[in-house]
């Protein structure tokens, strides 16, 4: 069965523009995205952002480094805007040129604004990590499509521990936009997982034990003679055959054989930008 992302995705607009709608009467919103460099991709990813956030009601502001700044530059602007009173969160469009690609980058954005989840301790629980426990929620708890699918892990963590105790739960990828992120969360939620990578000998292997595969590899890794029958597949890596985006296994190879699989586009892709805006929203709480 396919899972419904952009059901689930309009499910949580629902919440979260009511959200904005009440914050907006007291104070203004804005999410301050930066881009480096010219990739169609990631210039198609923020274009995706900011239309959420019109739609929203919240102000958008990109700022596009067309050429790679030195660290010291690029921390410099972020300090910037961060001390803007008028910013309420910052992003950075991964990935990053590899001069600037390190965790110690996120550093320089408050606690209160880095809502990506991505700083040491943070208070927000990555986006995407979000939006695969909303998924497993609404699979396993079947909730409606309603305010209900937003998970909140605090009261959470007993049915994600309990539930999936004796699930097999395996994690392809292991990057700083797909399997450390969600990694980070299923941990957060008490779920065990093995973590499979490039480097993992034989990891068919697990894939042939798993009851759920959480695929963030970004190329076609899922071949169907690799699963169990009844096995659930969530995708989160993306790839391009042409000018079509593709996920990690090819979805009509595997309908038939997954009791639930997500699509490419339209599966986790539309939640994750909406649980970024929801991270927002509880930033704005916190700062006000």
């Amino acid at each position: 069965m396919e899972i419904p992302g952009k059901k689930i995705a309009t499910a949580i607009e629902k919440v979260v523009k009511k959200e904005v709608k009440r914050l907006r009467k007291k104070t203004t919103l804005k999410l301050t995205t930066f881009l480096i460099g010219n990739s169609a991709d990631q210039i198609s990813f923020v274009k995706i952002k900011a239309k959420t956030a019109k739609r929203l009601g919240i102000n958008f502001e990109l700022i596009h480094l067309k050429t790679t700044p030195s660290f010291e530059e690029f921390m410099y602007k972020i300090k910037q805007k961060s001390q803007d009173p008028k910013t309420t969160a910052i992003i950075i469009q991964q990935p990053l040129p590899a001069q600037l690609s390190t965790n110690s980058i996120y550093e320089y954005i408050p606690y209160e604004k880095e809502i990506e989840g991505h700083r040491h301790k943070s208070g927000f629980l990555p986006p995407i990590g979000l939006s695969v426990l909303t998924v497993l929620k609404y699979i396993y708890k079947k909730t409606k499509f309603n305010a209900g699918l937003i998970v909140e892990i605090d009261k959470e963590k007993k049915f994600f521990k309990k539930f999936f105790r004796n699930k097999r739960v395996v994690l392809v990828g292991r990057g700083i936009t797909g399997g450390q992120p969600i990694g980070k969360t299923l941990t957060e939620a008490k779920i065990n997982f093995i973590n499979v990578n490039s480097q993992t000998p034989d990891p068919q292997s697990y894939y042939k034990e798993a009851d759920i595969i959480i695929t963030a590899a970004g190329k076609k890794i899922i071949q169907p003679e690799m699963l169990k029958p009844g096995v659930t597949l969530i995708n989160v890596g993306l790839h391009r055959e042409g000018k079509k985006l593709k996920g990690d296994y090819d979805e009509k190879e595997i309908k038939e054989l997954a009791s639930f699989y997500t699509s490419t586009p339209g599966g986790i892709g539309p939640i994750d930008v909406l649980f970024l805006f929801k991270n927002l929203v509880d930033a704005a709480k916190m700062q006000k």
